[in-house]
């Protein structure tokens, strides 16, 4: 990488991997086919239409890639289930929708790089039997529909994409289709919904497995654009030699998206698990602010559970020998398993970190408000949970709030957690659970005892009085 030259201030960090970031704030760089084949574009689709379907996926099984998109699944795995005798189409939907707070990473690939993953999706094309694949985009990256419509176009012109691709017998046809920017179209089945034409309403699983019944009914194959990038690179290098990057189950690298109380805030692509909490926030992103020091992070989007920073863990017969192992929040791997056996999840990749200047009770409010409004509805208890908690830390932070406020607070999101068709019940109870667990006093002290005798609106006072003097 010595030899690529990036954009001032833009140049990476000497403990970075940069392989899906290879090109992003490159000097000379732009997205154009003609730049993309000059720097080797589309070898890799050469050399997989010399492959055997199967082999695909069996590199990309050797290579332990885990989806990128946030429930960190094996992704050879996945394309696995597939049902074997099969006579319908087959369909691939990149999920381009990114709609995590806190995750930026996609829309990086998507402006500077769409050959990268054009590529990476006709080759899991050639490995899955689709010949038809969707990019399911969100609403709010309007350029990056137009950079992917051009690229598309400019594929098509190179016989990458369209009918008999590179002289073979192979047709595949790559669609963009623009979502109408709701956070529930993230997940697969709701995503599924909303490019057939319907309410994004996620799916009940099982039986709507994608795999098996997805768009239209056929089988589906829905990964995150990161996910598909790394096939690409998987099928260049081989499997075996991709799983030597990273550490043991989390293989290869991925993007860390940091934002909030660093100097540095930005982008990293890394090797999975080679990086700790430590060596990211401080010798990566510069440490906290001036005169600050670090409270709290969400490593893996708004919907993973919150970690104080000065957490200590025991992780379960990790230690040597099967013993348990003591760890630090600062001696946390930036990888799948540590981060989900301290109690949280890498889930997207956006790290959000919050110093000592935060309240946490205007966080949880926050993070409230934005679950609250994008809730899609399907399901009582998100859809009046998630506003229930909404009002209850809107009265909190507004200084109206009694202590059992912060009880029925918890007493809701453990009524939501568990109990709805799809994840979104745990992504907006999750937050709840994890602030109030470790931060009940802090919140209990933006509570007032005498607000307990204070009606919740005037006009339910009003009504009780009414029907009192009845």
């Amino acid at each position: 990488m010595s030899e690529i030259q990036y954009l001032e201030g833009k140049q990476p960090d000497p403990r970075e991997h940069r392989m899906i970031f290879r090109n992003v704030d490159r000097v000379g760089w732009n997205p154009s086919i003609d730049r993309y084949l000059e720097d080797g574009g589309y070898e890799q689709l050469r050399k997989a239409m010399d492959m055997d379907p199967q082999v695909i996926t069996d590199e990309v099984k050797k290579s332990g890639l885990r989806g990128r998109g946030g429930a960190g699944f094996p992704t050879g795995v996945k394309w696995g289930f597939i049902p074997p005798k099969n006579t319908k189409p087959v369909y691939l939907i990149c999920n381009a929708d990114e709609s995590e707070p806190g995750t930026f990473k996609d829309r990086y690939i998507l402006h500077q790089d769409p050959h990268q993953l054009i590529e990476g999706m006709v080759i899991t094309c050639l490995a899955v039997g689709a010949h038809v694949a969707y990019i399911y985009i969100r609403e709010e990256f309007p350029e990056a529909a137009k950079t992917l419509e051009t690229a598309i176009a400019e594929a098509k012109g190179k016989n990458f994409v369209g009918k008999g691709v590179l002289g073979s017998d192979f047709d595949v046809e790559i669609h963009v289709h623009r979502g109408a920017a709701a956070y529930i179209c993230g997940e697969e089945t709701g995503l599924i919904e909303s490019l057939e034409g319907k309410r994004p309403y996620p799916r009940i699983k099982p039986p709507y497995f994608p795999a098996a019944l997805g768009l239209y009914m056929c089988p589906t194959i829905v990964n995150n654009v990161e996910s598909l990038c790394h096939v690409k690179h998987i099928i260049g290098m081989g499997g075996d030699e991709y799983a030597k990057l990273g550490t043991p189950r989390n293989t290869g690298t991925r993007i860390l998206c940091v934002s909030g109380d660093v100097k540095k805030p930005g982008y990293f692509e890394v090797e999975v698990g080679k990086v700790t909490m430590r060596e990211l926030l401080y010798d990566m992103c510069g440490g906290p602010k001036d005169g600050r020091e670090f409270k709290a992070v969400i490593p893996g989007g708004s919907s993973a559970k919150i970690l104080r920073c000065d957490e200590t863990f025991t992780l379960k017969g990790q230690g040597p020998d099967g013993t348990d192992k003591e760890l630090s929040f600062w001696d946390i791997p930036m990888d799948f398993d540590s981060l989900a056996a301290c109690g949280s999840m890498a889930g997207s990749g956006g790290v959000i970190v919050m110093d000592d200047s935060r309240k946490m009770s205007w966080v949880l409010n926050n993070i409230n408000q934005f679950y609250a409004h994008e809730s899609c509805g399907q399901c009582t208890p998100c859809r009046e949970g998630s506003t229930w908690m909404r009002k209850i830390t809107d009265r909190i932070v507004a200084g109206k709030a009694s202590p059992r406020d912060i009880d029925i607070l918890e007493s809701v999101a453990h009524q939501i957690d568990g109990k709805t068709i799809c994840a979104f019940g745990e992504a907006c109870s999750w937050p709840v659970e994890a602030i109030i667990a470790k931060y009940r006093d802090e919140l209990v002290a933006d509570t007032k005892p005498e607000n307990a005798e204070a009606a919740l609106n005037p006009e339910a006072e009003a009504q009780r009085r009414y029907l009192q003097k009845a």
